[in-house]
């Protein structure tokens, strides 16, 4: 097989640029697991929201909410997005925090609103207004429709003449005669371009090519869910201003995490059912929930740099090979934007306007700023 662009790894990052590459090339997207998304898209509760995360992340998000809301005629007419207002919350003592948050949130998203404990108890009637000081609402966050967009992302790149090799793991990476040479399973693929979007494998695939790893942290988060008791369709998603804790609603239940961090290999990530434990206490402590039991817990694996923003960019010193990896708790909702940027910077276009025109340059997400 011969294309101009490889894509190694089928979550949402690679099937969002294989996507929008598709466009103006030829592209294959390969996956080592049998299905696209396996791993960290497909343990994804991804919510829309303009206000979590570092600025460059923000703003990412903020282009992205266009494509989001409204997407291309080739994804079908699935709704990708609805409505979930996002509820921050703190203890009397997390106050500076909350304030501290408050101005910050303020300065790209003007929509926030200043809660009291009282008027935040009444978006969400389960938590105690004795232990919650206040809280900040962000009225127009959103879910979203993981499955629904992954797939859309990979409907739309078959529809623009795309390939998608699944079970397909890379095992050898070629390119002493210029261009690369690829084996992934039984298949042997040229291409002038390799985008590394392995998510917590990326360094290992770095390493087939002869790039350097970018040092690469994957952590584990655990998810598990519960059933309230009583309606909860409308509550908001509920999260600790320190991000301790949080829990939304999903389909009958609530979906809770205690927002663990746990450092860990590139793994088929599984839940600890201390971690499950400590979500449950943490939720109960500043709610009047009682949770006896939980219906399903798991674990994906959220992977970023020493920064904590995504990489995007060519490798600075093996031509040929551009990195797509590091989102973090972030590619669901920023891969309209950073399939846009990668995608331009494969064709040796400038940066889109809409996305300029928020303030992100390639420089931003280069990892040349990683050393």
């Amino acid at each position: 097989m011969k294309v101009d662009v490889a894509v190694v790894g089928g979550g949402i990052a690679g099937a969002s640029a294989a996507y929008e590459m598709a466009a103006r090339s030829s592209v294959v997207l390969i996956e080592a697991e049998a299905t696209c998304g396996y791993h960290s898209t497909g343990r994804s509760a991804a919510v829309f929201t303009e206000c979590y995360g570092e600025p460059v992340v923000r703003r990412l998000a903020i282009g992205s909410r266009s494509f989001l809301e409204t997407p291309p005629p080739d994804f079908g007419d699935t709704l990708i997005l609805t409505q979930r207002p996002l509820l921050f919350v703190g203890r009397p003592d997390q106050a500076d925090q909350l304030a501290e948050a408050l101005t910050d949130f303020r300065a790209m998203v003007p929509s926030v609103r200043e809660l009291t404990g009282e008027e935040a108890a009444r978006w969400c009637p389960v938590l105690d207004p004795s232990r919650v000081e206040g809280g900040i609402m962000e009225p127009h966050s959103q879910d979203i429709d993981v499955h629904a967009l992954h797939l859309g992302f990979q409907t739309g790149l078959r529809r623009r003449g795309g390939q998608i090799l699944t079970g397909a793991p890379v095992t050898a990476i070629d390119g002493s005669s210029g261009g690369w040479r690829l084996t992934a399973a039984e298949t042997e693929i040229e291409a002038a371009v390799i985008v590394d979007a392995a998510g917590a494998w990326s360094d290992a695939v770095a390493a087939l090519a002869g790039a350097a790893p970018l040092g690469l942290i994957p952590l584990r988060r655990t998810a598990f869910t519960f059933d309230p008791g009583r309606p909860h369709r409308n509550w908001p998603m509920v999260i600790d201003i320190d991000e301790t804790w949080y829990f939304k609603p999903e389909g009958p239940h609530l979906l809770g995490s205690p927002a663990d961090e746990t450092p860990s290999e590139p793994c088929d990530a599984r839940p600890d059912e201390l971690d499950v434990a400590i979500g449950i206490d943490r939720i109960q402590q500043m709610t009047t929930l009682d949770i006896r039991s939980v219906a399903h817990t798991w674990a994906g694996l959220r992977t970023f740099v020493t920064d904590r923003r995504p990489v995007n960019g060519w490798d600075p010193l093996v031509p040929g090979f551009y990195w797509l990896a590091g989102q973090g708790g972030f590619g669901i909702k920023t891969s309209p934007a950073m399939a846009q940027v990668a995608a331009a910077a494969v064709a040796g276009d400038p940066m889109p306007a809409a996305l300029d025109d928020i303030g992100l340059t390639f420089t931003d997400l280069a990892p040349q700023r990683l050393g």
